[in-house]
């Protein structure tokens, strides 16, 4: 019980929050335990409800403290904060005499409560909105009146006026920024580090024909456009830090031009997921990530900008395109296009006079589990038919990077200068191996001539050496192997040594 004195009268107060406060919590924590045993969640609403009551105990706890600390200034004494705090304080005193009386009014009878609280909800629902009304009236009437109640106002009300219309423009010009450049505005906070993070998932697929880019879109499995790896039954994927790997399998579709190659390790961390459901909206903000120029030009993928313009579909074709102003570049297709959140939107595919197609990602995620290797190109060799096709297939091994495969075609005799580790270590760098012509050698039965290029990875650059000579074979167990070569390298060779 609280009691002050003031003009010879005794207010008596009896302090209740925190009994009330006690006494909704208790009500909160009751109501928890009915409505649990009824929904399907109850540990939800259990936690939202709790919510709800730790946010109406805070208050109760600032207004006890503040009481606590304006008895101490009380106690102080000093004169003018002293008398301060009293006057707020009986403020206060009477301003809870009035809460519990109405809070009495309510409850008191209680077989009244429900009727009571219907009616006192709406009266001061009401009275609320009237004098809301009435109140913006008397603002929109002494606004009016302001500026014609003398030539200072006139004077004020008019840089108020044109400072309202500046400000109002800055924030249309802000709202405009942020649509065109972030999309909306929940993609305006999640943009810082998205280049970086884009860059450092975008991978370089190289083969023998072509190249291009591509990405994980889990952790084994990375997308890429089919006209990348058309023709090539062993791509290379190139990791951001120069090393690359063998795909160990791959599928796709022609008509789509989408592939997924297949790897041996997980690479979770740095994969695209596909949505099932993209959100655009006119001239949001894209990025499009990959290898402009193949392996010609070193270093990270490059990434460009650009507005998204239109979801394209066709009758005769049945893939969803995404137009943007975003000029691609040959060796960027099968690259990733993303959000300013770095979520996937869709796979690079062409691109003419600054205007390129972007395959939608929701409907690659569609397709996906319908391809099949049937399009692809596959490696077919026979070591036992004649010394020209163990030789091919020798090099087709390296070519696959079956280094096991090809290690198994050395003859016992070669075998006697070098082990699987030191022979391998030789072809660690070679990305692939052209092989342009293999023929039996003249008055040899043993022996066939080959030539051949190599794309050599060295230093995040590709280095391009071509090879003749011949290799002498053995047979051994019924299958041709390799016993002696003569293999040289061949410097800038003319057209006619392609097609002799």
């Amino acid at each position: 019980m609280i009691t002050l004195k003031k003009g010879g009268n005794r207010i008596i107060f009896i302090d209740i929050n925190l009994a009330v406060i006690f006494f909704i919590l208790s009500l909160i924590f009751f109501v928890c335990i009915v409505v649990s045993s009824f929904v399907k969640k109850p540990g939800f609403v259990l936690g939202l409800l709790l919510l709800i009551s730790f946010m109406i105990s805070i208050p109760g706890l600032i207004v006890l403290i503040f009481r606590f600390l304006m008895d101490m200034m009380i106690k102080l004494k000093i004169p003018i904060i002293s008398n301060l705090f009293i006057k707020f304080r009986i403020k206060m005193i009477r301003t809870n005499i009035r809460l519990m009386s109405f809070i009495k009014k309510i409850f008191i009878p209680w077989y009244l409560f429900p009727i009571k609280l219907v009616t006192y909800s709406i009266y001061f629902l009401i009275k609320f909105i009237f004098k809301t009304i009435f109140s913006i009236l008397n603002i929109i009437l002494d606004t009016i009146k302001y500026p014609f109640k003398s030539f200072k106002n006139f004077l004020k009300a008019g840089f108020i006026l044109g400072l309202t219309i500046y400000v109002s423009l800055s924030f249309f010009v802000i709202v405009d920024y942020i649509s065109t450049h972030y999309g909306n505005y929940g993609k305006m906070f999640c943009s810082v580090g998205i280049q970086e993070k884009v860059k450092n998932r975008t991978l370089r697929i190289v083969g023998g024909y072509s190249e291009g880019s591509g990405f994980f879109i889990d952790y084994k499995r990375v997308l890429t456009n089919f006209h990348v790896i058309d023709g090539e039954p062993s791509p290379k994927i190139i990791f951001p830090d120069g090393s690359f790997i063998t795909p160990t399998r791959m599928v796709g579709d022609k008509n789509t031009d989408l592939a997924i190659l297949f790897t041996e390790k997980d690479y979770d961390s740095m994969a695209f997921h596909l949505p099932d459901k993209i959100n655009l909206i006119e001239n949001e903000r894209l990025i499009a990530s990959g290898y402009p120029m193949g392996t010609e030009i070193s270093g990270k993928s490059t990434v460009v900008e650009g507005n998204f313009i239109e979801i394209r579909t066709s009758r005769k074709n049945p893939v969803n395109y995404i137009q943007t102003d975003i000029n691609l570049v040959e060796g960027m297709s099968g690259g990733p296009l993303t959000d300013q959140c770095g979520n996937m939107i869709g796979i690079n595919t062409m691109g003419l006079a600054g205007l390129s197609m972007f395959i939608s990602a929701d409907y690659a995620k569609t397709v996906i589990p319908k391809f099949t290797d049937t399009d692809v190109k596959k490696i077919t060799v026979d070591p036992s038919k004649s010394p020209a096709d163990a030789v091919s297939a020798f090099y087709t091994y390296l070519k696959t990077r079956r280094m096991k495969d090809g290690f198994n075609l050395l003859s016992t005799e070669y075998l006697k200068k070098t082990s699987f580790e030191e022979w391998t270590n030789r072809f660690t760098d070679i990305l692939d191996v052209l092989i342009i012509s293999v023929k039996p050698q003249e008055n040899s039965r043993d022996s066939a001539f080959i030539k051949f290029g190599t794309k050599n990875w060295v230093d995040g650059e590709v280095d391009i050496h071509y090879y003749e000579g011949t290799w002498q074979t053995v047979l051994e167990s019924g299958i041709y192997k390799m016993l002696k070569s003569n293999i040289k390298e061949v410097t800038d060779p003319g057209w006619d040594w392609f097609y002799e």
